[in-house]
């Protein structure tokens, strides 16, 4: 996992125009690096995790994003999978500390029930973890890596929230901080915005996101009887 602190990205937000004027029946939110700032750490529970299993951690690099069952895939070999898996969801679940909410977040989620969701590459016990040590506000609808087969960069997570929510996916905005989560929401048929948490502008940018903001701060999501619109903050 990448442990270099990004620039203060300059000459945001981008894109908020090409969202105007349009109404989303919905806003599926990723968690980690889009509402929280998890990352020292899931950076600690990774690095302990290689070090345990004798990986490389440079091979951990551009992979957030991605749930863990399927890093794990793409490290070890299938005879390790299970096991390796469940120790590094053991690591992550038991280190909660200095985990915050993001500037933004609670506002973000003070949408009506039914128009706001959150699609996470955790697992549910480790959502419940993360959620639990913030205080984040709940809406109706969390997907977890617990709930689908494949997860991001797969469509799967956002497909089943927008389905759990009853709502076109093609009517939702997908609010993320990774490439991976972007291909996702994009696949899904989803309009997105980024959050420049995590990766560069020009990484979020080469995902093909919308828009992309500093953070949820940047935006105010306001919801009628007709759906929910972005505009500046």
């Amino acid at each position: 996992m990448d442990t270099e602190p990004l620039p203060v990205p300059e000459g945001l937000p981008l894109g908020l125009d090409t969202l105007a004027g349009r109404t989303f029946d919905a806003v599926l939110f990723d968690m980690d690096g889009t509402l929280i700032d998890s990352g020292p750490a899931v950076v600690r529970s990774w690095m302990r995790w290689a070090s345990e299993e004798g990986v490389d951690p440079a091979l951990l690099a551009g992979k957030h994003g991605i749930p863990s069952a399927q890093i794990v895939a793409m490290l070890l070999p299938e005879s390790r999978w299970a096991e390796a898996t469940r120790r590094i969801d053991d690591i992550e679940v038991a280190d909660t500390d200095g985990i915050v909410v993001l500037p933004g977040a609670r506002e973000a989620l003070s949408l009506p029930v039914g128009r706001a969701a959150i699609a996470t590459s955790c697992t549910r016990p480790l959502a419940d973890a993360r959620i639990g040590a913030t205080g984040l506000p709940v809406p109706s609808v969390v997907v977890t890596a617990s709930d689908v087969e494949r997860g991001k960069p797969d469509p799967a997570p956002y497909l089943l929230a927008a389905q759990r929510l009853g709502v076109d996916p093609s009517r939702c905005l997908v609010v993320e901080d990774a490439p991976a989560g972007i291909t996702a929401g994009r696949a899904a048929g989803c309009a997105t915005i980024a959050v420049a948490t995590t990766h560069r502008v020009e990484q979020l940018q080469e995902a093909r996101t919308d828009a992309v903001v500093v953070d949820l701060s940047q935006v105010r999501l306001v919801a009628d009887d007709d759906g929910v619109r972005v505009l500046p903050s």
